[in-house]
């Protein structure tokens, strides 16, 4: 059943995607050393759901969860890296859906191509559009918010290519291979 173009499924899929994101976001990310910058589980998880249920999936997930992780852990949004959660959900989505991952195909050249893509998109995310975001919305200094860009940027690539390529690849386990005689 669809309205307006989301099935059930997406629906749910965005609501448990943002939960899971607000808690993987609170009670599973390590300090960097860097003020306000962490290493961060809730992207590799986004790169999963993003690639499972879309762009839009992945967008909404990615601004809804960071929008309650901010609200319950500062009081407010930080917005500028709320829209970026929701970007990088995006481009997670758009990469993630040129793969057959519901028919268990994620092999080596899929591996390559999605983490190139992500690392591109993590630094041009985190590195440049979320700091520059801070410095219109919130005039912030400069070399402070380009030095948490570089980091986060860093320190999300690394984890989606680590955890996210290990949650797809474990994802694909589960499903049958396309031209397999078994039934899903």
């Amino acid at each position: 059943m669809k309205k307006n173009g989301f099935s059930v499924k997406t629906v749910v899929a965005i609501g448990i995607g943002a939960a899971v994101f607000v808690i993987l976001g609170r009670f599973v990310s390590i300090p960097t050393g860097v003020a306000n910058t962490s290493i961060e589980t809730t992207y590799p998880f986004l790169a999963l759901m993003a690639s499972l249920y879309g762009p839009v999936a992945g967008f909404l997930i990615g601004l809804i969860g960071h929008t309650i992780k901010d609200a319950t852990a500062y009081g407010s949004p930080w917005w500028s890296w709320v829209i970026c959660s929701g970007i990088i959900g995006l481009i997670f989505g758009l990469v993630g859906s040129r793969f057959d991952l519901k028919h268990g195909e994620f092999k080596l050249k899929q591996i390559l191509s999605f983490n190139l893509v992500q690392v591109v998109a993590n630094y041009l995310v985190w590195a440049l559009v979320a700091p520059s975001l801070d410095i219109l919305i919130y005039s912030e200094p400069a070399n402070k918010v380009y030095l948490q860009g570089i980091v986060s940027a860093t320190a999300n690539a690394i984890s989606v290519a680590i955890l996210g390529t290990l949650l797809l690849k474990a994802y694909v386990a589960t499903r049958t291979k396309k031209g397999s005689l078994r039934k899903d």
